[in-house]
């Protein structure tokens, strides 16, 4: 049995390496999405109101947009803090980045990071500066 399960799983990552993003098209910009864990996870959720297909990446057309973004993290608990039992839980924060200067061509970054119960964003340029920053929408352990 431990022989399958342990090819199923190598199977499974497979299927996600080979999953590759598509090219960028140079009369859109596109957004990166990063987090500073390898075990956070951020995903688009919508572009202007609109969900998407895809949560890897946002490609949007130039001028203003509004981008909803997915943020999940691992905190420890304790401290009359969401999981009182002092055991880890699982935090899931909605964030919006507004940005009115998106550029055809331009590769954009947005980055989330935990903040305590909650999480911050920022959108950053090619050169590192920052754009925008994010708006908590909500955060909880759902």
């Amino acid at each position: 049995m431990r022989p399958f399960l342990l090819s199923l799983f190598t199977l499974s990552l497979a299927a996600c390496a080979s999953s590759s993003l598509p090219p960028a098209d140079p009369q859109q910009a596109w957004v990166e999405l990063a987090t500073q864990q390898p075990s956070h996870t951020i995903s688009a959720s919508r572009l202007d109101g609109q969900r998407l297909s895809d949560g890897r990446f946002f490609q949007v057309s130039p001028g203003a947009h509004e981008l909803d973004v997915r943020f999940q993290y691992e905190r420890m608990g304790g401290g009359g803090g969401m999981e009182p039992s002092g055991s880890p839980g699982s935090v899931t924060c909605y964030l919006r980045v507004r940005y009115d200067g998106f550029a055809a061509g331009q590769r954009y970054r947005l980055e989330a990071r935990p903040l305590a119960a909650k999480a911050q964003a920022w959108l950053y340029g090619e050169q590192r500066q920052v754009l925008a920053r994010g708006e908590v929408l909500r955060c909880g352990p759902y």
